[in-house]
């Protein structure tokens, strides 16, 4: 048998011009700012006027089990659930992060879905597509620039330069840039001092254009955000810098959302992409309501496991946006489960019933976490051909002694069809359980205690420890009114834990929390348990090596 690649099978689309991918959404030619024949940005006034007109449909939410090696398919679940609905009479249109070109060219490859459970045009999105993170990258990089040029200019606000906290960006993995030293040479140069890279992804900007819900928004939030702090220990924000129009006006175009298709034209609105690692993982606000309020079934999905993307999703998109999740979808594949049950990832294909159901202790703890927001909750599972009929009855077993629905999904293979029983199933279960969704803990509470409600109520920890560094940052947030926000925790996405070795579902252990920083601007309280990196390397082997363009501009190698 001969296997294509998702490029392969992304060239081979038959793709729709933009404009009736958008009439099936009830989107005009006139609301469309065009990126070619396949990509488009909705403007202000159709956003304005759908959101006015439009009633919601039901949202479902796409997370998964904690990560693996071996893979989960969240995004080819979420393209091939939205399929589905349509397939089944349902109309639905699927709400997706933009890939980072770090990963794209690291270790990842692409990431637009797979197989027959695409978003196209697959090497667009995956590369520059309409310009987002390059918005993004500038308009963080003019932060930076005016930063240091206040310094160099006089220093009036008495900036102390120990204690920038804003970093400069780009969207690539370089760990050279990781710790860096600007200004050196002449008097003219500047101030010298230490500076580091972020990952694009990885800036508050990104954070802020996917919470953000109009270009006012936008700037008030801007200016928000604290990048220093004085010699009188006083935050300097960008407002103080007087700069919150000109940064808002490099993302003036970034903010309105994506519009592509998948490989059975389902409309796709693709937009921003925070890590849920060390931001809260989720589209922008703007892409999701305009799914919401275009479709009978909206979906949309969330980075990492459910203990990360998930949480974050509720307990801070959905505080800022005044959604609520109908239903929420935990991938999951056997191959996963096995590697969760102690296998190693060179040993998966094998049948082990043993390693299944020990490993099933993962996806049962995300299961029950996710019933403690109130939604209900349904089991995708991602099959493979390596699958044995074994393996998936007991993996049924298991589900129904959880008092939780089970689909097979096979949206890799067979696309929206593969689909069709999650879908339907999807449909019967938010007809009959009506979602009750509350959040995991009080915004009022003290950090500790909204950290320590994470820890013992979603990752089953006894406590989180805060070392002294941490202890008197929360007492400078408190001292500036900055304390009532929502916590995103910056942890590591294969374990439950703050060790990424410890898999499966571990009980009793600590969380140390050794840094607490405020991301003001959109609105939460970043809390990192351990050394997050947020400028990755490259592997030894990048995907790079593997891609090429011919004379003809056929690209390999991309996925």
């Amino acid at each position: 048998m001969i296997f294509k690649t998702d490029i392969q099978i992304a060239d081979e689309a038959k793709m729709l011009p933009i404009e009736e991918v958008a009439a099936i959404v009830g989107i005009s030619n006139s609301d469309l700012e065009y990126y070619g024949k396949y990509k488009a940005k909705i403007s202000w006034d159709a956003i304005k006027r759908i959101e006015e007109k439009n009633k919601d449909g039901k949202l479902v939410l796409v997370s998964a089990i904690s990560p693996t090696p071996a893979g989960e398919g969240k995004s080819t679940v979420s393209i091939g659930l939205a399929q589905g609905f349509n397939r089944i009479g349902k109309k639905s249109a699927v709400a997706l992060r933009e890939p980072s070109l770090g990963p794209v060219f690291g270790v990842k490859g692409g990431a637009a879905g797979g197989g027959y459970s695409q978003v196209v045009p697959m090497e667009d999105i995956n590369l520059h597509f309409t310009g987002d993170f390059h918005a993004i990258t500038s308009a963080n990089n003019l932060i930076s620039a005016c930063i240091d040029n206040h310094i160099h200019q006089g220093n009036e606000l008495k900036i102390d330069i120990r204690q920038i906290i804003w970093k400069r960006v780009i969207d690539m993995n370089d760990r050279a840039l990781r710790n860096v030293v600007v200004s050196l040479g002449k008097k003219a140069d500047g101030f010298p001092r230490e500076d580091h890279f972020m990952i694009t992804v990885a800036s508050e900007i990104m954070a802020v254009l996917c919470l953000s819900e109009s270009l006012i928004d936008l700037k008030e939030r801007i200016g928000k955000m604290i990048v220093a702090y004085s010699l009188d220990g006083d935050a300097v924000k960008v407002s103080d810098l007087g700069i919150e129009g000109a940064v808002a006006m490099l993302l003036k175009d970034a903010l309105k959302p994506n519009l592509v298709q998948t490989l059975e034209n389902t409309p796709a609105f693709i937009h921003g992409g925070p890590f849920a690692n060390i931001a809260h993982g989720c589209n922008s606000i703007l892409a999701t309501k305009l799914a919401l309020k275009t479709s009978e079934y909206a979906v949309t999905e969330a980075g990492f496991g459910a203990d990360l993307g998930a949480e974050k999703f509720m307990d801070i998109k959905c505080r800022v946006a005044g959604l609520k999740p109908d239903a929420i979808v935990i991938v999951a594949t056997i191959k996963a489960l096995k590697m969760h049950g102690g296998v190693d990832k060179k040993n998966l294909k094998p049948e082990n019933v043993e390693a299944l159901e020990k490993g099933f202790e993962n996806l049962k703890r995300h299961v029950e976490n996710v019933k403690k927001f109130g939604v209900p909750a349904i089991i995708a599972i991602n099959r493979f051909e390596s699958d044995t009929e074994k393996e998936i009855t007991k993996l049924k077993e298991l589900c129904e002694q959880l008092n939780v629905r089970i689909s097979l999904c096979e949206c890799f293979a067979k696309g929206g069809e593969g689909a069709e029983d999650l879908a339907s199933q999807i449909v019967e279960l938010t007809e009959r359980e009506k979602s009750n969704f509350k959040y995991i803990y009080d915004i009022n509470d003290s950090i500790t205690e909204k950290v320590n409600t994470i820890v013992r109520e979603l990752y089953r920890g006894r406590q989180a420890n805060f070392t002294k560094a941490a202890q008197n940052q929360i007492k400078k947030l408190e001292s500036l009114g900055l304390d009532k926000l929502p916590i995103c925790i910056a942890k590591t996405q294969f374990s439950f834990t703050d060790d990424q070795k410890i898999m499966g579902a571990p009980t009793d252990f600590d969380i140390e929390v050794q840094d607490i920083r405020v991301s003001a601007g959109a609105g939460f309280i970043v809390v990192q348990t351990s050394n997050i990196m947020v400028m990755p390397g490259l592997p030894k082997t990048p995907a790079a090596n593997k891609m090429d363009i011919d004379n003809n501009g056929i690209i390999t190698g991309l996925f």
